[in-house]
């Protein structure tokens, strides 16, 4: 059910339908997106973010937003977008909700952590996770995806593992994908290989990509034309994009100086523009954030200058690892 009814609100033309709400700034205090000492303050406390994440979900779908994004690893996302759900009844029958298995939070909602995830993909982190997704979300679950798989993931090769998703599928979950590293690209590949009893396995794929790092583009195209739901993250680049990088492409501020819009809107347009873009992400951690990033749904963008912003995956993956999580 997930995928078509993910496919059937994000056709294009849809406006802030085909952008979608990521939870991951705004389920736990520390996050490495740039700016924001500026978008939280100092202090986070559960329930700071519980309301922040709550002002967030409703002005996503009282602009037309319809699918939201979690993760077990988002610290208390998938409670706070429960909670959404439970207390707005008719949204939740109107919306598409997606989380994500295979990280750990591990930070005890501290900023200063010295590690916030832990990454397994084994079957017994599935279905430890599986039973506190549940809990929290039940058949409000429409897409559950594996966290950042890599082509060394064992999640692309472990036959118990792909029996134990294929029963979830059979159950009406959409089983997906994320992607993340320097070669998103042969693990989509990969994945799109994978089969249970003839028939393949995964049905949505959620990966990187953005000005910085398009290298995932061909394989989400082909993983489109296959029949995946794609799901685009990070768009922004953790905020490289936005006005509060330091070091803001000057290409990027060009055209959106001559558009009359935010460089946020103008990279979220670059890929909206991409044809085999179901949904992009907003990782909005203020409102206003957030209609900037909408802005991007009523622009028409072909721009080349934009084109020559890519950087090498190894570099922009290095420079991304850099990032300090405050």
């Amino acid at each position: 059910m997930g995928v078509e009814r993910l496919t059937e609100i994000a056709t294009p033309g849809s406006g802030a339908a085909r952008i979608g709400l990521g939870l991951a700034a705004v389920g736990r205090p520390a996050y490495i997106n740039l700016g924001r000492d500026r978008d939280l303050p100092a202090e986070r406390p559960v329930e700071l973010m519980r309301r922040r994440s709550q002002e967030l979900l409703d002005a996503a779908y009282a602009a037309g937003v319809r699918y939201l994004d979690a993760a077990r690893s988002y610290g208390r996302a998938e409670e706070f977008l429960a909670g959404w759900l439970r207390d707005r009844p008719d949204a939740a029958r109107d919306v598409v909700v997606g989380s994500k298995w295979g990280y750990t939070y591990v930070a005890d909602w501290r900023t200063d952590a010295e590690t916030h995830e832990v990454k397994d993909h084994g079957v017994a982190t599935f279905e430890r996770q599986r039973a506190l997704t549940d809990a929290l979300l039940g058949d409000r679950l429409d897409l559950y995806q594996i966290h950042s798989v890599t082509p060394d993931s064992p999640a692309l090769t472990d036959r118990e593992l792909h029996t134990r998703l294929a029963a979830l599928a059979a159950e009406g979950v959409t089983v997906g994908i994320s992607t993340s590293g320097p070669h998103q690209a042969d693990a989509i590949r990969a994945a799109l290989a994978v089969e249970v009893d003839g028939r393949p396995l995964f049905r949505t794929v959620q990966s990187t990509y953005n000005l910085l790092e398009p290298s995932a583009g061909a394989a989400l195209a082909e993983a489109h034309a296959a029949g995946l739901a794609v799901i685009v993250k990070e768009a922004v680049a953790n905020g490289r994009l936005t006005e509060a990088a330091e070091e803001l492409p000057e290409a990027l501020r060009q055209v959106a100086e001559e558009l009359g819009a935010t460089p946020d809107a103008v990279a979220l347009a670059a890929v909206l523009h991409r044809p085999w873009v179901t949904v992009v992400l907003s990782g909005a951690a203020t409102t206003a954030q957030l209609r900037s990033n909408l802005a991007a749904a009523d622009l028409r963008l072909d721009e080349p200058r934009l084109e020559r912003l890519a950087e090498a995956p190894e570099n922009y993956w290095h420079h991304r690892s850099e990032l300090p999580w405050a």
